[in-house]
Formats: structure tokens, sequence, C-alpha cells
């Protein structure tokens, strides 16, 4: 029986990577110090990264998609925070009933989160 799905998205420096995530309020849950890999989790949300030395960020195509049930709170989180969005820092409401924003974490993986309208 499947239980959860969980992205692996590549990084290049565990370090920038959890102090981006950290930003949006995910903590880091590794039971262990692994160099290569981070594990990270927000309200049952996790994420696992693994090192990618060689990334070239402008060519990864990571992506999640992580749905919200309090978009309009997140969003202001990330402007307080300064963090990049991909969409100029816009809350969009899109046609097929989600209200959405787009983030760039350090190595380019792109991160939507969204909320049914």
């Amino acid at each position: 029986m499947i239980t959860a799905i969980i992205a692996k998205l590549p990084m290049r420096s565990k370090s920038l990577t959890k102090e981006f995530y950290h930003k949006l309020g995910f903590e880091d849950i590794s039971a262990s110090d692994y160099s290569h890999y981070l594990l990270i989790e927000k309200e049952g949300v996790e994420l696992h990264f693994f090192l990618h030395d060689a990334l070239q960020v402008l060519e990864n195509d990571g992506q999640v998609y992580i749905r919200t049930n309090d978009i309009i709170s997140l969003h202001q989180l990330a402007l307080d925070k300064g963090l990049r969005f991909s969409t100029g820092g816009k809350l969009e409401a899109k046609p097929w009933g989600q209200m959405e924003f787009s983030l760039l974490d350090p190595d380019h993986n792109l991160l939507t989160f969204g909320e049914a309208v």
C-alpha cells in the first residue's frame, strides 16, 4: 500500500539548501548528518535532497507542487523572507481553480504552492 510520495531534488550545497527551506519553516529531520543527503519536513510534507556537485543550475528541471490551505500567509512569509519568486512575487488565480505562486530555491528547483479557490 502506498503511504506517501516524497520528491527528491538536487542540491549543490547542503547548508544553502537548509538555510533556504528553513526560511519557509521546514526543519531538518535527518536522523544522521549525511554529507550528501538532506531530509526536511514541514507540517507533514517531506522533501529529500541529494548532493549534485556538477549541477548546472540553469539546466535543472527539478519541480514540486505543494498544496496548502493558507496560500496568503505562505506567500507573505516568502515575501517577508526575500525569497526568489519565479512569478515576480505575484499570487495568481489560475484558470484551473488554484491560487498559486512559485519560488526558485538556490539550485533552481521550482516550488509551486497552490490552494483551491
